[in-house]
C-alpha cells in the first residue's frame, strides 16, 4: 500500500481541521492506502518534521494548507525520492496553480490515487529554498505587510498593494550573471522565478518552464502612474513581455546587489536577505504530483 504523510497546520484558516483530518484518514481507507498526520506547532516544525518523515518513510508527503504549509513539506523532502502532493487551502496557492494543481480540495485529493510524477526545479536564494517565485520591491513589500496583517485572502492582498502603490518608490539594483552586469538601475519590482505567474495568476514570466534547468529575472521598471491599468492588463493576458518597462533574462545563476536592502519574499514569507542576493538553480531536485493530463 502507498503510504501518504499528510502535513497540515491545525489551527490556520476557516475550515475545521479536525473535520479535514478526519475526512483525509476516511479517504485514506477508501483507496487502500496507508495514512499518517503530521501536526504543524510553529516550534521546530521542519527539525520534527524530518524525523517523522525519517522513521515513517512515505512515499508521498501532502501538504494540507498555504504557500508556508508547501514549502515546509518541500524543505523536509528536497533531493529525495519522496513526492510533494498539494491540498491548496491557502491564499495565494501559487505553485499549485502553475502544476495545474485543481483547487478544489476533493479534486485535489483524488491526484492521491491518479496522478503522474515529476521532477521539478528549485532555486538556492542565499541557502534559502525557493520552490515558486522569489522577488524583491513592491510585491515584497506587500507581502511583509500581507503576513503582518489579521486579515487573509485576496481582498486583503489587493487592498494593501492600492494603499502601497500610491506611494512606493523605486530601488536601485544591480544584476550580474555570467560574470556581466545585465541591468543596473532602479526598478519598481524584480522577480526571480522559474514558474509562470503568481498566485493571483497575474503572469510575469508567462514562457517559464519549471524543470528546465533553468530561472528568470523579471525586472518591471518604473512607470508612470497611468500605465498601471495597462501594465495590470498585460500580466493577465500573458503579454507582459510586450511592455516596454520590462525586461526578462534566462540564466542558471546570477546575483543581485539590493543596494537598498528592502525586505524581500521567497513563497509569500518575507525574508531580510540582506545587501547581495546569490540566485542558483536546482535541476529537477524535487518530485511532484501532477495530474495525469498535465505536461
Amino acid at each position: 500500500m502507498t503510504k501518504i504523510l499528510f502535513v497540515i497546520n491545525p489551527i490556520s484558516g476557516d475550515i475545521d481541521k479536525e473535520d479535514l483530518m478526519e475526512d483525509l484518514k476516511a479517504f485514506g481507507r477508501q483507496h487502500d492506502l496507508t495514512v499518517d498526520i503530521f501536526k504543524t506547532t510553529g516550534e521546530e516544525d521542519e527539525k520534527k518534521l524530518k524525523e517523522m518523515l525519517a522513521s515513517y518513510k512515505p512515499e508521498i508527503a501532502c501538504a494540507v494548507g498555504g504557500d508556508g504549509t508547501v514549502s515546509l513539506t518541500a524543505k523536509s523532502i528536497i533531493n529525495s525520492e519522496v513526492a510533494l502532493a498539494i491540498i491548496p487551502m491557502g491564499s495565494g496557492n501559487g505553485l499549485s496553480k502553475d502544476l495545474g494543481i485543481p483547487q478544489n480540495i476533493d479534486e485535489a485529493l483524488q491526484l492521491l490515487v491518479d496522478h503522474q510524477k515529476m521532477a521539478i526545479d528549485t532555486l538556492d536564494v542565499n541557502g534559502h529554498l525557493s520552490i515558486h517565485i522569489c522577488d524583491m520591491g513592491f510585491n515584497a513589500l506587500v507581502v511583509k505587510r500581507f503576513c503582518g496583517g489579521e486579515t487573509r485572502g485576496p481582498g486583503a492582498y489587493a487592498w494593501i498593494a492600492m494603499q502601497e502603490f500610491m506611494a512606493y518608490e523605486p530601488k536601485k539594483y544591480t544584476i550580474k550573471t555570467d560574470g556581466k552586469t545585465i541591468f543596473d538601475g532602479e526598478a519598481f519590482m524584480i522577480t526571480v522565478t522559474n514558474a509562470r505567474a503568481f498566485g493571483s495568476n497575474a503572469a510575469i514570466n508567462p514562457t517559464g518552464v519549471i524543470n528546465d534547468g533553468e530561472f528568470e529575472i523579471c525586472i518591471l521598471e518604473p512607470f508612470p502612474k497611468s500605465s498601471s491599468l495597462g501594465i495590470l492588463y498585460r500580466l493577465y493576458t500573458d503579454t507582459i513581455d510586450d511592455s516596454v518597462y520590462t525586461h526578462r533574462f534566462s540564466c542558471s545563476s546570477a546575483s543581485i546587489i539590493n543596494h537598498a536592502e528592502e525586505v524581500s519574499q521567497i513563497d509569500g514569507e518575507p525574508e531580510d536577505l540582506g545587501k547581495t542576493i546569490s540566485f542558483r538553480a536546482q535541476p529537477q531536485n524535487l518530485h511532484v504530483l501532477l495530474p495525469p493530463q498535465a505536461v
